[in-house]
């Protein structure tokens, strides 16, 4: 007994080993984590004390944590989360005690998906997907769960809404999604367990109060929200048609900006002196929530039809690599304000010679994500029908809730971009892979042993 636990535990150990290695990959063969505009935001909340729109607090705490260890602490953090998270969930779909498994799964996910790209960079995207699994998992296979693992669970979930607005919003959302079920079938998704998963939603918003109020010593949330969803409106021409309506109006300052305002909301937000002048967010977030209100009580079809647009194009919008460029000017000066000493390796890194192109891998990468999507409904079928185990079905409609509701949040409330899709949609590749799996051993014969399937059934 004592030699098949050693030889199980060295072939644990030798899956973490193989899989970190394989998820901090892009930042190994960088030579340094990989970096996004983002990132500099995120770094500097600590050192500036201030709020920055979409940039919690508890992310910059542990990038500011790991700065003497130039950040790789964070991506192998990620890597680990990611390989954990996986590993349950193919043990509570009847895959349990195969290591070798896991990895195998991560391998190719890290070749036919994003998902090394974004757990080897600093950010919070990684956190989102993560997040949507340990949800799941808490409502619909808790019973296999250990103790460690749901509060673990519940703890990963509320860091993770705490991380970002977006990521919050997409599972506010599911947990909305989860109340209506429970109604139609309590058996399967007990209350308890819906309110278990609030629970760990909301202590998400605790926490970032809690930060905030440490950072800014008053009770303030993290800003942002009116705003992106004003550059959406902003980009669809809504904003130009509210203020051709209701120009001019001293009380309405872009009033006299209306003529040269751009059709972009990036380049409104981060490359537009007008809006400098302005005081940017700190000096415009209440005039930008106020035409945002009223341009979409107004012109009510005008914003539902934009809406859908934007939410359909951000499904599809699921390339890899967006920000992952050479140009992120803010994030470099953050660094060399705050983290000096990591200069020479950061510029020493391949991205900052820019030498990434996405060009060959989204070949690859953007029609596997697009055939797993049309997959997912295939699945739900399956697992609902008997022709999979209905774990797989539950699973896949998880997948499917989950897409639609990042979709809407970063795409119908913001605007759409491939980086925003690309954070979830390795949800679907893995869950495609997962019914593919278990289809061939049904097929060849060898399906999960009778207490798997007493599992799956469950």
């Amino acid at each position: 007994m004592a030699m098949t636990i050693t030889r199980t535990h060295a072939h644990w150990a030798v899956a973490i080993l193989l899989s970190t290695l394989l998820l901090t990959a892009p930042a190994l063969w960088n030579g340094f984590p990989l970096l996004e505009y983002d990132t500099g935001g995120y770094l500097a909340r600590w050192y500036e004390g201030t709020l920055l729109i979409n940039r919690p607090l508890i992310y910059g705490l542990l990038l500011t944590a790991n700065v003497p260890f130039a950040f790789w602490p964070v991506i192998v953090l990620q890597s680990l989360l990611t390989f954990w998270i996986l590993a349950v969930v193919l043990r509570t779909h009847g895959y349990g005690g195969r290591p070798m498994l896991v990895f195998g799964f991560i391998a190719i996910l890290s070749v036919v998906t994003t998902l090394p790209w974004i757990t080897a960079i600093l950010l919070t995207d990684i956190y989102c997907g993560l997040a949507i699994l340990a949800f799941y998992m808490l409502l619909a296979r808790s019973d296999q769960l250990t103790r460690l693992e749901h509060w673990t669970f519940i703890a990963l979930i509320a860091c993770a809404c705490a991380s970002h607005s977006a990521t919050l919003a997409v599972m506010l959302l599911l947990a909305a999604a989860s109340i209506v079920l429970t109604l139609f079938d309590r058996a399967r998704l007990p209350r308890l367990r819906v309110a278990q998963g609030v629970l760990a939603i909301l202590l998400g918003v605790v926490i970032v109060l809690g930060t905030n109020f440490m950072l800014v010593k008053r009770v303030a949330w993290t800003p942002g929200g009116f705003s992106m969803y004003f550059g959406r409106m902003l980009q669809a021409g809504i904003v130009n048609k509210y203020l051709d309506k209701n120009c001019p109006n001293p009380s309405i300052r872009l009033c006299a900006l209306k003529d040269r305002l751009p059709d972009n909301a990036d380049d409104w937000f981060w490359a537009n002196k007008d809006f400098d002048a302005l005081g940017r967010f700190a000096g415009m977030s209440a005039e930008m929530e106020k035409i945002a209100l009223g341009a979409a009580a107004e012109f009510p079809l005008d914003v539902l039809t934009s809406t859908i647009e934007a939410t359909a194009a951000q499904l599809v919008a699921v390339r890899s690599g967006e920000g992952v460029v050479n140009w992120i000017w803010h994030t470099y000066f953050i660094v060399k304000d705050h983290a000096p000493q990591l200069q020479p390796a950061m510029w020493a890194a391949r991205q900052q010679k820019g030498e990434i192109s996405f060009t060959a891998i989204n070949a690859v990468h953007y029609p596997v994500a697009l055939i797993a999507m049309a997959f997912l409904p295939v699945i739900l079928i399956m697992g609902w029908t008997g022709r999979l185990p209905r774990a797989y079905g539950d699973l896949a409609l998880v997948c499917i809730l989950a897409l639609l509701a990042n979709a809407f949040v970063c795409g119908g409330l913001a605007n759409p971009h491939d980086r925003y899709g690309a954070r979830v949609v390795w949800l679907a590749v893995f869950t495609a892979g997962l019914a593919l799996v278990r289809l061939y051993e049904q097929r060849a014969g060898s399906a999960a042993p009778a207490a798997a399937r007493d599992v799956l059934a469950a």
